[in-house]
C-alpha cells in the first residue's frame, strides 16, 4: 500500500507546511479542511510539485464529518498510514473574560475534534491490519499553565493526556500516537494571536510577540518548517518505536 497521510487543518500555516513536506517523503496526501478555496490551493500544490494530493471539506467538531474524510481517503488512495490531527483554534483573554461560548469552541475543535480523529483512524488501521500512526497537535502551553491561554492551555493539556490514553491502549493494534507542541510559530494563526495579546495587554503591536521570542533560548519565532520536520520524523519508520509522547517545539521557553 502507498504510504497515505491524512492532514486536518491541512490547507493553511503549520498544517499546510506539514503536507507539503510529507508529500516530499513520498506520502500521498489528503488533506482536510473548512475552506474549500483553500483546500484547492493547497491540493494544486502538492499536484504541480510532483506529489498526490486530494482534498475534502469537513468540520473536524462533526464526527460524521471525520468519519467521511477518512472514508473519502481511503476511496481515494486506497488505504490510510498517518493520520494528522492538526486543526485547532485559539482565544487570547484572561481567565475572567472568556466566555463559556469561546472556551467551549476552543475545546470541540481542539478536544473533541483530536479525539474523533484518534477514532475515526484508529479504526480505520484496525479494519486493515496495519499498523498506523496518529499524530496530534499539542502546544507550549499544554506543558505548563500559560496566562491569558486559558482556553488553549486546558484544551492542549487534554490532548496530552487523550495522546498517552491512546497510545497505551492502542498500542496492541500497532497504532502509535504521539504529539507536537508548537511555540510561537510565525502563521496566520499566530499574527491573529499576536493582535489579540497586543490588545489585551493594552500595547503596540508586535511588543508581546517580541516578548515571547526574548524569553526563547533561541531568540527567534518558529517557521511553519520547524514543525513539519517533527512531523515528518513521526510519520516515518524511524519513530516506531516511539509512542505515547509530546515533543515541544518553541525554541527553547518551556523545559521538560
Amino acid at each position: 500500500m502507498t504510504k497515505i497521510a491524512l492532514i486536518t487543518g491541512g490547507s493553511q500555516g503549520i498544517g499546510k507546511s506539514i503536507a507539503k513536506t510529507l508529500s516530499e517523503d513520498g506520502f500521498a496526501i489528503s488533506i482536510v479542511a473548512r475552506d474549500k478555496e483553500k483546500i484547492k490551493r493547497s491540493v494544486d500544490y502538492i499536484n504541480n510539485h510532483n506529489g498526490d494530493a486530494a482534498g475534502f471539506v469537513a468540520d473536524v467538531t462533526k464526527p460524521e464529518d471525520v468519519n467521511r474524510a477518512v472514508e473519502n481517503t481511503v476511496e481515494r488512495f486506497g488505504g490510510l498510514s498517518v493520520f494528522v490531527n492538526n486543526a485547532g483554534v485559539s482565544y487570547i483573554k484572561p481567565l475572567l473574560r472568556i466566555s463559556p461560548k469561546e472556551m467551549k469552541k476552543v475545546l470541540d475543535v481542539n478536544v473533541m475534534g483530536t479525539f474523533y480523529g484518534i477514532q475515526a483512524a484508529a479504526n480505520q488501521f484496525i479494519a486493515q491490519n496495519t499498523p498506523g500512526k496518529i499524530i496530534n497537535a499539542g502546544s507550549f502551553c499544554g506543558q505548563t499553565g500559560t496566562v491569558n491561554l486559558a482556553a488553549d492551555s486546558t484544551s492542549k493539556f487534554a490532548v496530552r493526556g487523550l495522546t498517552q490514553v491512546a497510545a497505551k491502549e492502542l498500542a496492541k493494534y500497532h497504532i502509535t500516537v504521539n504529539a507536537y507542541c508548537p511555540g510561537i510559530i510565525m502563521t496566520p494563526m499566530a499574527e491573529k494571536d499576536d493582535f489579540m495579546m497586543d490588545r489585551t495587554n493594552h500595547v503596540n503591536k508586535g511588543v508581546e510577540l517580541h516578548r515571547a521570542v526574548d524569553q526563547s533560548a533561541l531568540k527567534r519565532a518558529g517557521k511553519p518548517q520547524d514543525v513539519a520536520n517533527l512531523v515528518s520524523f513521526l510519520a516515518s519508520h524511524k519513530s516506531d518505536y516511539v509512542t505515547g509522547q509530546s515533543y515541544v517545539v518553541d525554541g527553547g521557553i518551556t523545559y521538560h
